[in-house]
């Protein structure tokens, strides 16, 4: 089982960021993915959740607006669009594969949002 993300960087306050989460080893269709960030000092926390067939989602307040979460299951690929980036969004992002009572993580990548 193999999470890959990419596409973290550092982006000036205002600019955008787009997240991507290669999935294998696993049936992606099956799960739910998530998108999670953890500052320095700061507990992990969830940032967005889409469910396995694609439909809903659910954001943090703190993104609500900002970030959007969408996946491909043909491409088996999970993306986050941030938008509006603050200072305060600067964290390494995770993407998690959930189902019933287990899941996979990816080992992340950093956003720093800094002018």
């Amino acid at each position: 089982v193999q999470l890959v993300e990419s596409g973290g960087g550092l982006v000036q306050p205002g600019g955008s960021l787009r997240l991507s989460c290669a999935a294998s080893g696993f049936t992606f269709s099956n799960y739910a993915m998530s998108w999670y960030r953890q500052a320095p000092g700061k507990e992990r926390e969830l940032v967005a959740t889409i469910q396995s067939a694609g439909g809903e989602t659910n954001y943090a307040n703190s993104v609500r607006g900002r970030f959007t979460i969408s996946r491909d299951n043909a491409k088996n690929t999970v993306f986050l669009q941030m938008n509006s980036l603050k200072a305060e969004d600067t964290a390494v992002y995770y993407c998690r594969a959930a189902r019933a009572n287990h899941g996979y993580w990816g080992q992340g990548t950093q956003v720093t949002v800094s002018s």
